[in-house]
């Protein structure tokens, strides 16, 4: 292998590109430049200018070195006894990972994305004893996510360091920075930091949304949110580690780590596997203890998808023509917890451009997106929601995304922001589209005002998605489709129930999509509004004029085999007819 790697060092590696690529002799002067200013790596500098891709660049790299090129790795692809055997910062700085070896012949695989770079390779040979290295090509990224999967730790390893936590609790956490390390690159040494650090690894690797670790008489509860639904994802920790698991966390957080009388509430930005979450927590002080709860938002754009949220696409037209109005006010409702804030944010990406001036108050601050402000609620120093709006209206504002409305003096200043050429979108807690007219005028808005302010009510809850690995094909019986509001036609119906698997965890289901209710706010409607019907009527009317209903969609779903009848009846309520999906 050496004598390859010195073969495309005299062939000069960036002729070779030149050659076999569309790289322009222009452009590889220019790259040289830029590796000489930066002390960079050739092939570092041409992707991030550009010019190349690493596809190419390790393409070209295998051809001329004859050596195998892998696009993808996989768990499956990797022998773990050889790749722990080197730790994963080297591995991570030197883009290279042990994938296996033969030990009769005295080889070791290794992944690699810089197979030029002699000095690792050496050292690789020292720690196996020295095997020789026989190179497979596979480009950073693949690497990277391959290292991240395999150095992960789960259940097992977090029961470990929870009894080696018990037999030092004198250590304790260093404050985090501004700019969070990679939990996976820690190298702290302190059980209790190794510990902790490792439930966020788990609760990542699980999916989990919240992470809940609750003091009790004997132990500490630890429990996973995955899919709205808690687990016990490991056993009890000791009762001895409450005391320095809770101040770990709040100095994460930048608590107070005095005060365990009242309750507190933090924030904590970590990265593992080289994604960023902003961590929600919240401390209560409890019988045996203080109870924390931890809500893991990932920094992501992958829920901006209205397609991704479960929307038809007949509901992401009518839902894109709304949010393309010049004024009005959409309401999306629902208990905590529904995906009402990613369903307004989703929305919002789709007019998110240059000629649009869009600002939100939030309470707090979930979802970033790039060229929106975005406030969030401080009742301490007096921003609260109604404070923050009256400012909002003097930014000369297109749309405004108003959290939620809880009082009447929001509300109010929501309604006259309409009036007065904004479009602003909001959240109420109600259980259906209608119940949204009944909430406002309850909150002292004059129903007149209600009318002709509002544009159309969206009513949405989350269902379980069945695991596609495990889920199981039957025919309904009749019974089973009317109590989801299905007409049966006479003719066998196929849908799917939960079973459970190892991809699931066992539950059958496997990760949420929402279901939805859209009344659309027309003359007929409005008129009722004004007049002050109840909203049972208003539902009514808007069903004769072909609104559907949460259970309605939810057996739309389990026709299509998204989610199952027990999931749709756990999620709605009776709606006192059925119909024909």
């Amino acid at each position: 292998m050496s004598e390859g790697i010195q073969q495309a060092d005299s062939l000069e590696f960036g002729e070779v590109l030149v050659r076999t690529t569309r790289l322009e002799p222009e452009q590889l002067e220019f790259a040289r430049q830029r590796q000489a200013e930066t002390q960079q790596r050739l092939a570092d500098v041409l992707v991030e200018e550009g010019m190349l891709n690493s596809e190419e660049v390790l393409g070209a790299m295998a051809s001329q070195l004859d050596l195998p090129m892998r696009s993808e790795l996989g768990l499956d692809d990797v022998d773990e006894e050889y790749a722990l055997r080197v730790p994963i910062t080297f591995a991570k700085q030197h883009r290279l990972l042990p994938l296996g070896g033969d030990p009769a012949v005295g080889v070791v695989r290794v992944a690699t994305a810089a197979p030029l770079e002699a000095a690792p390779l050496d050292d690789l040979r020292m720690v196996f004893d020295g095997a020789e290295i026989a190179l497979e090509l596979a480009t950073p990224r693949a690497i990277l996510a391959a290292i991240n999967m395999v150095y992960d730790q789960g259940p097992t390893a977090t029961d470990q360091l929870a009894e080696e936590a018990n037999d030092d609790l004198d250590a304790l956490a260093t404050v985090i920075g501004n700019e969070p390390q990679d939990l996976l690159e820690a190298t702290d040494d302190a059980p209790i930091i190794r510990l902790v650090n490792s439930l966020l690894q788990h609760a990542v690797k699980e999916r989990a949304s919240d992470i809940h670790i609750e003091p009790m008489e004997k132990d500490i509860r630890v429990r996973f949110r995955i899919d709205d639904v808690l687990y016990e994802p490991m056993k009890p920790l000791p009762r001895s580690l409450q005391a320095s698991i809770a101040s770990r966390i709040k100095i994460m957080g930048s608590l107070d780590i005095a005060e365990k009388r009242l309750p507190q509430d933090g924030r904590i930005r970590l990265k593992i596997a080289g994604r960023d979450y902003d961590v929600r927590l919240s401390t209560l002080p409890v019988s045996f203890g203080e109870r924390l709860v931890m809500r893991l938002l990932p920094d992501t754009q992958e829920l901006l998808d209205l397609s991704g949220l479960g929307f038809g696409q007949n509901q992401m037209d009518v839902l894109e023509r709304i949010v393309k109005r010049p004024n009005g006010i959409f309401l999306v409702t629902g208990p905590t917890g529904s995906g009402k804030t990613t369903t307004l944010h989703a929305a919002l990406s789709t007019i998110n451009d240059t000629d649009k001036n869009i600002i939100t108050i939030e309470d707090p601050v979930e979802i970033q997106q790039p060229g929106i402000g975005q406030i969030e609620v401080n009742a301490r120093i007096g921003l609260t929601f109604a404070a923050g709006l009256r400012s909002i209206l003097r930014q000369d504002p297109n749309v405004v995304l108003v959290g939620e409305i809880r009082d009447r003096e929001t509300a109010e200043i929501a309604i006259q922001a309409s009036l007065t050429g904004h479009l602003v979108l909001s959240t109420l807690h109600t259980n259906d589209a209608a119940s949204a007219i009944t909430r406002l005028v309850d909150m002292g808005i004059e129903p007149f005002l209600v009318g002709s302010s509002l544009v159309a009510v969206l009513a949405q809850r989350l269902v379980r998605v069945l695991c596609i690995e495990c889920r199981e094909a039957h025919t309904a019986p009749d019974q089973e489709l009317v109590e989801i509001g299905v007409r049966p036609s006479g003719n066998p119906v196929t849908v799917y129930r939960a079973v459970g698997c190892s991809n699931c965890n066992q539950t059958g289901y496997r990760g949420r999509q929402g279901i939805f209710e859209m009344m659309l706010v027309d003359d007929d409607i409005r008129g009722m509004v004004s007049r002050n019907i109840d909203s049972k009527t208003i539902k009514k009317m808007a069903m004769s004029k072909g609104m559907h209903t949460l259970r309605y969609d939810g057996a739309r779903k389990v026709v299509q085999g998204v989610t199952s009848v027990a999931e749709v009846l756990r999620a709605t309520e009776e709606e006192g007819s059925v119909d024909q999906v």
